[in-house]
């Protein structure tokens, strides 16, 4: 049995193989309407999600699968105390398969030891987010043909945002890849990134957004987290550092891509979406191709 806690979990050939299925399940999605015939899928999310949650249950269904779970902590009985080791023993009695989401570091990787079916995390804390991250790949890949020899910025809460963390872990292993960070000092990514997963790659971290755009190949727009803020003055301070609008994008490149893991507040202004190199409701409909093949891989149906 296997579980998907982080996206380095999968080599880079089963990556490339994951997204390849991803690329087929687009291209002849009736060849999959029932390969999960009869399978079950268990949605536990602690914390609220709306693009995650339903991209899971879409992924399952269209597999043929049906659904089972919650939608927020207060709806099951961890808000009676149940434990996550408890919560995941009962529900491998009910499902084939989870999805976990949870605002504590780690909760999916407890959960994996006492499960008795695979655990997706879908979102742990600040830590990880590692099906976006292929949803991430996979949209970059269908894009632009290739993972490698790109330069990427990424822009907003570098600090607290896991979509962010579990991107750059994946590219360090892609050839050629160059990373621009942008953020305010207070929201920079955190030193393990710049110490361990970076160490030996080129990057550069700055405060401006209108310096770097001309040079970037992608740009990975992410909000300012107003859940991850203890203080609520804080959080109004950094909310508006950076906005992407439609004047801004006159110094980028014509084929670079805008990717944004949503929920968008302000960042993005909408004028934006109209603009071909706007791909982050893209990204969305990319999630349900990835979903559906991480399903069948874990299962063993691929």
């Amino acid at each position: 049995m296997r579980h998907l806690l982080n996206p380095l979990d999968f080599s880079v050939q089963e990556t490339e193989q994951l997204l390849n299925l991803a690329s087929d399940i687009e291209k002849n999605p009736s060849k999959y309407a029932h390969k999960c015939d009869g399978k079950r899928l268990a949605t536990l999310f602690y914390e609220p999600s709306t693009r995650t949650r339903l991209s899971f249950e879409a992924a399952m269904m269209n597999l043929g699968g049906t659904v089972l779970g919650f939608s927020s902590a207060d709806s099951s009985s961890a808000s009676k105390g149940e434990s996550v080791a408890d919560t995941i023993r009962v529900i491998s009695c009910y499902a084939n398969i989870c999805a976990m989401r949870h605002p504590k570091e780690g909760a999916p990787k407890v959960a994996t030891l006492y499960s008795g079916i695979p655990v997706i995390n879908a979102g742990d804390g600040g830590h990880q987010h590692p099906t976006q991250t292929l949803t991430d790949l996979y949209t970059i890949q269908s894009q632009k043909g290739r993972l490698d020899n790109i330069t990427i910025g990424l822009c907003g809460d570098l600090k607290f945002g896991r979509t962010v963390h579990s991107l750059i872990e994946s590219l360090v292993r892609y050839k050629n890849v160059r990373f621009v960070l942008i953020s305010p000092p207070e929201l920079r990514v955190p030193s393990y990134i710049r110490d361990e997963v970076l160490k030996g790659f080129e990057y550069e971290e700055v405060t401006n957004l209108d310096d770097v755009l001309p040079k970037l190949d992608i740009l990975y727009m992410t909000r300012v987290q107003k859940e991850r803020f203890f203080n609520e003055e804080e959080y109004i301070r950094m909310k508006d550092c950076y906005v992407l609008n439609k004047d801004k994008l006159t110094l980028a490149k014509e084929d670079m891509l805008i990717l944004h893991p949503l929920p968008r507040v302000n960042e993005i202004s909408v004028d934006v979406d109209s603009d071909p190199r706007a791909v982050y409701f893209k990204q969305v409909q990319n999630g349900v191709y990835v979903r559906m093949a991480l399903i069948l891989t874990l299962l063993g149906l691929a």
